[in-house]
């Protein structure tokens, strides 16, 4: 008697992207573009931005009037350094999220006019002015490097 073996297949077997290969070349291309010494320094000194954002209002001593703007800062520097260790693990999945970070930069830079009573102090305006200034150049250096790897190819 012959032992006849049947194998069964699962539709999600043949419908599974993760070996394709365009996929696999995808996955190559965004290692190589965030693999270097630019990228790093830039996501490096954009989560430091962002936890600079998270802690300014007591660096910085936000008065007591200026509570709006110091839970602002909090949540936009912890925001952008979640998304800035994001980007920086799997950059893959999270290459079309890096837009977000000059648009966040953005927001800090404009926050001390827009949130109501603030008490707009020379050490508050500019510490949201540098931050948010810093944080639009080095998000456009990581939009940068991964907008270059998508047009490679």
């Amino acid at each position: 008697m012959e032992a006849v073996c049947m194998t069964t297949h699962r539709p999600s077997d043949a419908l599974s992207m993760s070996g394709h290969p365009d996929l696999v070349e995808l996955r190559q291309r965004y290692e190589r573009a965030f693999e270097t010494p630019q990228a790093w320094t830039a996501e490096a000194l954009l989560l430091l931005a962002g936890l600079y954002a998270a802690i300014s209002p007591w660096v910085v001593g936000f008065n007591s009037s200026s509570r709006g703007l110091a839970v602002n800062d909090l949540i936009v520097g912890l925001a952008l350094a979640v998304l800035t260790l994001g980007v920086a693990s799997v950059n893959v999945h999270l290459h079309g999220l890096t837009w977000l970070s000059p648009a966040l930069g953005i927001w800090l830079i404009i926050t001390p006019w827009v949130v109501q009573g603030v008490d707009r102090t020379a050490g508050v305006i500019a510490s949201n002015v540098v931050v948010g200034a810093c944080t639009v150049v080095l998000g456009a250096a990581v939009s940068a490097v991964a907008l270059r790897a998508a047009r490679r190819g």
